[in-house]
């Protein structure tokens, strides 16, 4: 049984590290590919910015943490708000954004 407990443990605490990987931040103002330009390469100068995902038709910015770094959310709002775009909402994701566009790709 303690066995079981250890393993139920250490899954939930994987879990917990893999919802802090990337943020998906509904962003209104984005209508064309110079703004997803735009909005990715202020994101990825960022030292903890791994990869960056635009979704320009569902409006909506995919940040995905590098290892061992955690994503700053106010500095994440800053840089898109200072680029022009409201941010509407910032939410913490379990996927990468390597599984957030299969995921996309899947609801076509």
């Amino acid at each position: 049984m303690k066995f079981i407990n250890f393993i139920f443990a250490i899954s939930l605490f994987g879990f917990s590290q893999a919802t802090l990987a990337s943020m998906k931040v509904t962003v209104n103002g984005m209508v064309c590919s110079f703004c997803a330009q735009g909005i990715e390469k202020s994101l990825l100068k960022l030292d903890e910015t791994k990869a960056v995902l635009v979704d320009l038709k569902n409006k909506v910015v995919v940040v995905e943490a590098k290892e061992g770094k955690t994503l700053n959310e106010k500095l994440i709002k800053e840089e898109i708000t200072d680029s022009g775009y409201d941010v509407v909402s910032i939410e913490n994701i379990p996927q990468t954004v390597a599984q957030f566009r299969e995921q996309m790709k899947g609801k076509k």
